[in-house]
Parts: C-alpha cells; structure tokens; sequence
C-alpha cells in the first residue's frame, strides 16, 4: 500500500515538474504528463526496481486500473455537459452527421489498405485483425482534446463543435468495434453470430444510455436537497464514482452477453444532468477543479503502461506505420468530407480533422478485446505503438488547429501566488 501511495505521488509530482519544461517549449501539459509517465515507467526509471521510484513493472501499473477508470468516467460526465439543448438546435445536426461519417470513412479506408497489405503479404497480418484495427481507428481520445481545450480556455465554434463530435465518436466508434470484432470472431471460427454481430452491440448502448439518464436524473433529484457548495460537490462525485461502478457491470439475459459503455453511460449522465439542473454550469466548474489531480494521474499512468518493447518488433512497427498513415488520412479526410456536407465554415473544415487524431485508453481497451483473436497480440502491439506516438504528437496538433482558428487566447502570465498576495 505505502508503495502505491508513493507511486501516485510520484506520478503527479513529476508530471507536473515536467509541465514547467513544455511550457517553455510551448506543448500542451497533457504531453508531459504522458512523458512522465514513460520515464516513470517499467522501461526507465522503473526498471531499476527501487521502491517508490516509478513504476517497477506492467503488473503494478495495471493495478492503478481503478485510477483510470475513475478518471475516464469524469472525463466522459464533463463531454456530456457539453450536450446542451442550447448547442445541440445550432450544431446537433452537423454534429452527428460530421461524427458517424468521420468515424466510418476512418474504419473503411483503414480496413481496405490493411487488407490489400494481407494479400500483398498474408503471412504479415490476418483479415480478422485488419478489420478489428480499422474499428479501433475510428476511436478517438476524448481525455486529451478535453485538456488541451481545458488548458488553454479555448472557446468558439471549432471548439464547442469538437466536443460534440468527440463523444457522438465514441459512440460511433463502440458500435463499428463491436461490429467488426463479431465478424472477426465469426472469420475466426468459421461460422457467424448475429447475436455478436448485431444483438448484443445494440443491447450496449440502449442499457448505457439508459442507465446514464438514469443516473442523471437521480443525481439532480437528490442534488436538491443540498444547499452548500461543497455538499453539492460531494454528492457529484459521489454519483460519477457511483455510475463508473455500475457501468463495470456485466449480466446475461439468456444467450445475449450484456453489459456496459463507461463512457456512454457518464456522458449520458452528464447531458441530463446538465440539461434538466439549472445549476449544473456552477457545479460543473467546481468538479473541474476537484478532478485535475486524477486527469494528471490518468496520462501519467497511461504513459507507463505503454510497452516500449514494441519498438523492437520490425513487423510491428510496419503495420504501425501503414495503419498511422492510413488513419490520419482517414480522420482528415473524413472530416473534410463531412464538413463540406453540412456547410461548415473554411477553417473548421480545414482543421477538425487534424484535432480529431489523438488516440488513448479507448482503443487500448478496444486491443484488449482484440486480443483475445488468433494473433491478436500483433493487433495489441499495433494499437500501442500508434497510441504512444498519437498521444505524443496529437495534443500538440490540436492545439495547433485551435491557435489557428484563433479559438486560443495568449496565455496569461498572472500568478496564483503573487494574485493572492495582492488581494
């Protein structure tokens, strides 16, 4: 226990110490979170096996899942705040059509050049792990355009229609998964299953967002018969870590599998929330500011958890590079695409795409699942490489994007410490 409680200190001290040095370099705070967390990892500082210096091994930072988990579901109850009924009448429409045409040009293009590399070369990757790798190209990561935008305060109509599209993504993204993950099985063994193919990924999203408006409503019943603020704050929090827990659930009704969405079930707890509490902006900023630490610690420790062993596997790093390639294209040029059909503006088009790249703990778990496929493992490996360099560049790229729109004001030099000297 003492040495996961030194470990976690570890983690937020030196991510934060390194934020200083991108600062200088001009790079968003989420990559040195990510950096701190490879050189605390298993694979540098942790190597040396000395208690309380990093990470010592895969299986101790597995162990913070709980961490993780718990931050992911914050982060998805924050995206569903931006689901307001206000927003959604101006830009819902384009919202969605921009979301699912994005997340399936993305799937469809990854999916054909992985293929063609099997028939060029069949002994390098197999048909079902070529179409399980273009539904997890379709997942983008919600955590790190959440705090590139949070960092910089970066407002405007790129931003407010970024965060619509990131979470209808994940959704999207679910869906495709967990339709190409039923195919590949059913390639795998040799004969299909509807229930696989189309029940039980229908069955997950009517029970996450069930169960996420739910939790929404009983969260603004019971959010009413507190006054304080820092009662108020309590029982949200309460209710995410709540919500996250039961979104971990899994049931059989007869043959269908069913189970839960985290981040479907807490974005859907965060629309109603926020659409039916007239408080819900107020409360919302004091949540932000209780769940930085945990945002930190979620990078950090998906940082250490990405396996550098990877960079010595040549196959690896070709399919890697082909489905990077492959991806990029995709995001950008199914954004474009789906920009130009609902009319948007020139700079939104132009750069959308390019803010949607960022790839994490979606696709990890989605790799997860994967593997479970014959020769799965290279899927696994392949989604680590491309995460380890998506989150390294991504962050830095959208910020880019948004400075380009002019959707990021200069940051300010106003200190904390010297403004409350003032007052």
């Amino acid at each position: 226990m003492e040495t996961h409680l030194i470990c976690l200190a570890a983690a937020l001290i030196g991510g934060l110490l390194l934020s200083r040095l991108t600062k200088k370099l001009n790079l968003p705070a989420v990559t040195a979170y990510l950096v701190a967390g490879l050189l605390l990892g298993p694979f540098a500082l942790g190597a040396l096996q000395l208690p309380g210096l990093g990470f010592n091994s895969l299986e101790q930072v597995e162990g913070l899942t709980i961490v993780t988990q718990t931050a992911l579901g914050f982060i998805a109850f924050t995206i569903g705040n931006e689901f307001r009924l206000s927003q959604l009448r101006t830009m819902g429409k384009a919202a969605i059509t921009i979301g699912i045409l994005q997340a399936v040009v993305t799937t469809v293009l990854v999916d054909i050049v992985l293929i063609v590399l099997h028939l060029c070369f069949p002994n390098v990757i197999s048909i079902p792990c070529a179409l399980v790798l273009g539904a997890i190209a379709s997942a983008t990561a919600p955590a790190a355009t959440l705090m590139v935008v949070r960092q910089y305060k970066a407002d405007g109509p790129l931003t407010r229609l970024l965060m619509l599209v990131v979470a209808i993504d994940d959704a999207v993204g679910l869906v495709l998964f967990s339709v190409s993950f039923g195919i590949a099985t059913a390639l795998s063994a040799g004969q299909a299953s509807i229930l696989a193919v189309v029940v039980e990924p229908i069955v997950e999203i009517v029970l996450s967002l069930g169960l996420g408006a739910l939790m929404g409503w009983l969260l603004n019943f019971v959010e009413q018969f507190f006054h304080s603020r820092s009662k108020r704050l309590t029982i949200s929090v309460a209710f995410v870590l709540l919500t996250v827990g039961l979104s971990m659930l899994k049931f059989h009704i007869g043959p269908v599998h069913c189970g839960f969405s985290l981040l479907l079930v807490c974005m859907m707890t965060g629309t109603v929330f926020c659409n039916i509490c007239s408080t819900s902006e107020e409360l919302m900023d004091r949540v932000d500011g209780w769940t930085m630490p945990l945002n930190i610690l979620f990078f950090v420790i998906s940082g250490a958890e990405l396996d550098l062993n990877v960079l010595a596997q040549p196959m690896t790093l070709l399919v890697g590079v082909i489905y990077i390639i492959a991806r990029s294209l995709g995001k950008y040029g199914g954004s474009n695409l789906s920009c130009r059909l609902s009319h948007q503006s020139k700079p939104i088009t132009n750069h959308l795409g390019i803010t949607l790249l960022p790839q994490a703990g979606v696709a990890l778990g989605m790799a997860l699942t994967a593997s479970t496929l014959p020769g799965g493992h290279l899927t696994r490996n392949v989604v680590l490489f491309a995460v380890l360099i998506y989150e390294l560049v991504g962050p830095t790229l959208t910020k880019r994007s948004l400075l380009a729109v002019g959707e990021i004001k200069p940051e300010g030099r106003t200190s904390a410490r010297r403004h409350n000297e003032q007052a």
